[in-house]
C-alpha cells in the first residue's frame, strides 16, 4: 500500500513538473525592460511657438509614477506573443526581424500585445512627460538643438525610410530610447482635441472614437513632426511601416 502511494505522489509530482514546464514553455518573453518615470506635473503641448493648434491650448497636466519600455517593442519580442497568442506575424517589408523596431501592427495588437505583459499602452499625459525625460521643455527627446537631433533621432534626414534597431542613438534623460524618431507609437486613447468645446467650429466628437493618436514620429519624417509635442491621428486598424509600440505599467 505504502509502495503503490508512493509511486502515485511520484507520478503526480512528475506530471505537476511537466504541466509546470510546459506552461512556462507556452508564456510569452517578459525581457521587456522598462525604466521608472517619478510622476510630477508639466505644462503640456506646444508651448514653444504656440502655433500648433492640434497642440494647443498648453495646460498642466499631473502625472503619476508609472514605468515605460526603455525602447521601443521589437520584432523579436513581438513575434514571441504573436507565436503564443495566434496573431499574425506582422510583415518586415523584406528587412529582417531581429532588434528592428516591429511595425505593421494595428492598435488592437498593439494593445493585445501590452496587455499579454500585463502592461498596457500609454496616455498621451505619459508619452509626452517621458519624452520630454520628466516634463522638461524639450523640444526633441533628449535635445532641443537641432544641430545635435542626428546624435538621439533616426528620422528623414539620416536614415533610410525603414524602422532601425532600437537604441542605436542617445537616449534622453531618463535612459528612454527612440521617442523622437524611428517608428510612431501607438497611445492608448482615441484622438481628441485638447480644447472639448462643442461651440467651436472646428471640433469633431469623433462619436466612433475610430482614430487613435501615435506620437514620435519616424524615419519617414522631417524635423519638426518629431518634436515631442506633435500630435498625429490614424485609424485603429491601420498597419503601417511607420507605427510600432511602447509600453507602460502603472504604479497602482
Amino acid at each position: 500500500m505504502r509502495t503503490g502511494l508512493f509511486i502515485s505522489i511520484v507520478i503526480l509530482l512528475l506530471s505537476s513538473a511537466a504541466l509546470a514546464q510546459k506552461a512556462e514553455q507556452d508564456m510569452p518573453s517578459t525581457d521587456y525592460q522598462m525604466v521608472f518615470v517619478p510622476g510630477g506635473e508639466f505644462q503640456m503641448g506646444d508651448l514653444f511657438y504656440e502655433y500648433n493648434q492640434d497642440a494647443l491650448p498648453v495646460h498642466k497636466v499631473k502625472v503619476d509614477d508609472f514605468y515605460m519600455g526603455r525602447y521601443p517593442v521589437t520584432y523579436d519580442e513581438y513575434d514571441v506573443f504573436a507565436s503564443n497568442y495566434g496573431y499574425p506575424l506582422p510583415e518586415d517589408n523584406g528587412l529582417g526581424r531581429g532588434q528592428r523596431a516591429v511595425v505593421n501592427v494595428n492598435w488592437d495588437e498593439a494593445l493585445a500585445f501590452c496587455e499579454s505583459l500585463g502592461y498596457r499602452l500609454p496616455t498621451e499625459q505619459e508619452w509626452e512627460y517621458a519624452a520630454r525625460s520628466g516634463g522638461k521643455k524639450e523640444m526633441f527627446a533628449g535635445t532641443n538643438n537641432r544641430d545635435s537631433l542626428n546624435y538621439f533621432s533616426y528620422f528623414q534626414f539620416n536614415s533610410p525610410p525603414v524602422s532601425r534597431q532600437v537604441g542605436g542613438k542617445k537616449p534622453n534623460g531618463l535612459g528612454i530610447y527612440d521617442m523622437s524618431g524611428n517608428v510612431y507609437e501607438w497611445i492608448g486613447e482615441w484622438y481628441q482635441q485638447y480644447h472639448t468645446d462643442p461651440a467651436r467650429w472646428d471640433f469633431y466628437p469623433l462619436d466612433k472614437k475610430d482614430f487613435r493618436v501615435i506620437r514620435g514620429g519616424s524615419v519617414l519624417q522631417l524635423p519638426f513632426t518629431i518634436r515631442t509635442y506633435w500630435r498625429v491621428y490614424t485609424f485603429r486598424d491601420n498597419r503601417s511601416r511607420e507605427i510600432g509600440i511602447r509600453c507602460v505599467q502603472p504604479l497602482d
